[in-house]
């Protein structure tokens, strides 16, 4: 059956979760982090986490019951590994999850070093993410996109006129942290657990979850300084442990100056610093942390020496207590920061019953437990999220 398609052109007015664009060969690439930041990226890592559209949704009030979307996918392997399966578009109806697709085809980057993440790229075709048998009558529409796949946005077809969703009015939360709110593991876009607890809390997630690359970057911090929001998360720790790149001498000036930073544009807004979830094979080892891949499973272990802790390098438990300590200095002087103990979203227990697959990344039902104990402890009553009432 033939039908009358409408094509909208893909504009950054469609968009949200977002911090820039960039116009391709091909179509519109969304961007976490803005060009001046990009252009200050040290390595091929981040470049390729921040253009992963984790929270990146086209956000859409039409009548249309079928939408298609063309886009070309950039996917992600390790040398040696198959292929992963293909990412997954969630099609949200007036916030509930209504349909799913994936895109087949698009390039494939080969990461042939773990350690360096050198790469070869192969170019592959575009493809389309369809949906039919929608609800008829005008709706919001929201369409998650991969969040472990760099996505470029080609065309838009509907069978009904669309435009820009109405803004919702809900409080728009800015956060960011390491793969783990990046997504890594979850099994489609809004699973993640910042999209979980975002759904939960009513708000509007700005996601700056870089895979390895939660880093203190000062460039990561003013991109936070300069992006309107009304809540504002960091979780912090994990990748400068696991990737060995400070010694507690660094660390402690490095927090205070990310966050000085972000107060220098959100001077009174609830900022919540979280500390690492448990992760058993850092808590009392320093990094670096290195693969170690039996010719089935990929896991990691910690490579350094408990020892040297003495000396200052760095394990998740000194970590949080020195995390701790800075926001209990920094609250006498600010009142809107918080501190919560990221074993609070993910401990022994829930260690217990939601092992980590790979050893560092939680799977399915952790990001399950992750969003919603964040969503009680942050988002609920008593909450440093708590929506203020009266």
């Amino acid at each position: 059956m033939s039908t009358d398609w409408i094509i909208t052109p893909v504009t950054a007015d469609l968009l949200r979760g977002f911090l820039d664009v960039e116009t391709t060969a091909h179509g519109l690439l969304p961007h976490r982090l803005p060009a001046r930041a990009r252009r200050q990226i040290p390595d091929d890592r981040l470049a390729m986490a921040e253009a992963q559209p984790s929270g990146v949704r086209l956000a859409l009030r039409t009548r249309a019951t079928t939408i298609e979307l063309d886009t070309l996918p950039t996917k992600r392997v390790y040398q040696g590994f198959p292929l992963p399966a293909d990412g997954v578009y969630d099609l949200l109806v007036e916030g509930h999850l209504a349909a799913q697709a994936t895109v087949a085809g698009g390039r494939v980057r080969t990461i042939t070093d773990m350690v360096t993440q050198s790469a070869e790229v192969q170019e592959g075709p575009a493809g389309t993410a369809r949906f039919t048998d929608l609800p008829a009558g005008d709706k919001d529409v929201e369409i998650w996109l991969p969040h472990t796949e760099i996505t470029e946005l080609i065309a838009l077809r509907t069978d009904a006129p669309v435009e820009p969703a109405r803004d919702s009015g809900r409080r728009v939360w800015l956060h960011h942290g390491s793969s783990i709110s990046h997504g890594s593991n979850a099994a489609h876009p809004t699973a993640t657990w910042p999209a979980l607890a975002a759904a939960r809390g009513e708000a509007e997630l700005v996601n700056l979850g870089f895979g390895g690359s939660a880093l203190l970057d000062p460039f990561t911090a003013r991109a936070m300084r300069d992006t309107p929001a009304d809540l504002i998360s960091v979780k912090l720790g994990i990748n400068v442990v696991n990737g060995d790149v400070m010694r507690l001498r660094a660390f402690t000036p490095a927090v205070h100056g990310f966050l000085d930073t972000i107060r220098e544009g959100h001077p009174t807004t609830p900022l919540l610093v979280v500390s690492p979830i448990l992760c058993p094979v850092q808590e009392d080892t320093p990094g670096p942390l290195a693969p170690d891949y039996d010719g089935v499973t990929l896991r990691f272990k910690a490579t350094g020496d408990p020892a040297e802790r003495a000396a200052g390098r760095l394990t998740l438990n000194v970590v949080r207590d020195e995390l701790a300590r800075i926001v209990e200095q920094r609250t006498a002087d600010d009142p809107n920061l918080h501190y919560l103990d990221g074993r609070a979203l993910y401990g022994e227990s829930d260690y217990a019953e939601f092992p980590l697959p790979d050893a560092i990344h939680p799977d399915p039902a952790g990001h399950r437990r992750i969003g919603e104990n964040f969503a009680r402890l942050v988002f609920g009553d008593g909450g440093p999220f708590a929506a203020k009432t009266g």
